[in-house]
């Protein structure tokens, strides 16, 4: 059973508790026009009418944010999301909500808490085609445990939505978490019968020499794991849907965004107008690139959404948001809203690196990611090893 209804507050996804940082248990509400369809799940499906409230503060970058924490509601962590018009919508073969001449994908994002990474299943309305993008490996680097409850969360939407996933796109070599895409591909091949390639940009074998180096791992071991190299502006489909693979250095020599229909998903490059911009001090990063990059995203559309791939909510907004528009970065992004040239951003940019400490999990997500995945070979002794630096400051002996 469903309802329908058009309200304008609704609920994007709020942050789940066991979260590095104290959250309520309210869910941060989003200013949309727009036609929900509710099911008994409690999953949305939702079409924002591109009428976004303008921030009160455009300084801090937080005044639309906090303006509308009035409005707030409770729902999972991650609902379901159309971006697109539902008049004249039809009911697909998972119980989803679409219109049969909509370009736009449906597009679930999954929050995991631990690296504060947002994960995405993005389906064509059309067809049951959908892909994964930067899934999340777990990893305890106390007990070098690795399990795999993130990815078995984005598995089981997958299969109660009936989707067949067709790509597992990831935007870059990732210094902060584990990828879980060659995890997911076996699996999908057991559910599915086929592997889903997994995608990344043409310029990953760079990075791959680079970081092969320091840590030792095998050439053969990198050779080949990514099934998909894309080039700039690259078009693919997902089902029915167009999808272009964008390349946004800056981060990283490699990173891309992937646009699909009116939205994009940036992985770190933007982050939310009240964060910023991602760091850019990892080999072969540039702020000049980065400031190249952000301005690309922000000369699309006003009412293009940016799907951002991790969330570090200040305090004054305890929940994590997937994703704003052009226009409210343009608006209020701490970092590059309209206004701020790049002299200004390049030594913000620098400058608040330099104070940065590395990421927990740099030299085990590095290694394992440059593989696309895939754990090390084991030894003679069947020990699977990653290595990790010594910290020995002036000591000599």
């Amino acid at each position: 059973m469903s309802c329908s209804k058009t309200f304008r507050p609704q609920l994007l996804a709020r942050r789940p508790m066991g979260a590095a940082q104290s959250v309520s248990n309210k869910g941060l509400v989003r200013h949309f026009s727009q036609s929900v369809q509710c099911t008994a799940s409690g999953s949305l499906c939702y079409s924002p009418g591109s009428s976004h409230g303008k921030p009160t503060n455009t300084q801090s970058g937080v005044g639309k944010l906090s303006e509308t924490r009035r409005h707030m509601t409770t729902t999972s962590s991650s609902s379901s999301i159309h971006p697109s018009s539902t008049t004249n919508s039809t009911p697909s073969a998972n119980g989803s909500t679409f219109s049969a001449s909509s370009k736009e994908p449906i597009i679930h994002p999954v929050w995991e808490a631990g690296t504060s990474t947002w994960q995405y299943i993005v389906s064509d309305p059309s067809s049951s085609a959908a892909a994964i993008i930067d899934p999340v490996l777990d990893y305890d680097p106390l007990t070098q445990t690795i399990s795999t409850k993130a990815a078995d969360a984005l598995l089981d939407q997958v299969i109660s939505h009936k989707y067949e996933i067709t790509y597992l796109l990831e935007t870059h070599a990732h210094a902060d978490h584990l990828s879980a895409s060659s995890y997911l591909q076996a699996r999908l091949h057991e559910i599915q019968g086929y592997r889903p390639p997994i995608g990344i940009g043409k310029r990953i074998g760079a990075v791959q020499e680079l970081f092969s180096r320091r840590y030792g791992v095998p050439k053969e071991e990198t050779t080949g794991v990514f099934d998909k190299l894309f080039d700039d502006d690259e078009e693919f489909t997902i089902g029915n849907l167009k999808a272009t693979a964008i390349h946004l250095p800056g981060h990283t020599p490699d990173h891309l965004g992937y646009r699909i229909g009116d939205n994009v998903f940036c992985g770190d490059s933007l982050f939310n107008p009240d964060v910023g911009t991602a760091r850019c001090d990892f080999p072969g990063g540039s702020a000049d690139n980065l400031f190249d990059s952000g301005k690309k995203l922000l000369n699309m559309a006003p009412h293009v959404k940016i799907w951002t791939g991790h969330d570090y909510p200040p305090q004054e907004r305890p929940d994590s948001i997937p994703a704003m528009t052009v226009q409210e970065h343009r608006e209020s992004n701490k970092h590059l809203r309209d206004g701020i040239g790049r002299d200004e951003f390049v030594a913000m940019r620098q400058q608040r690196d330099s104070s940065l400490g590395a990421p927990r999990l740099l030299h085990q997500s590095l290694q394992v990611n440059i593989r696309a995945g895939k754990l090390p070979r084991p030894n003679e002794a069947g020990l699977r090893l990653l290595h990790l630096p010594l910290r020995l400051g002036d000591l000599k002996w």
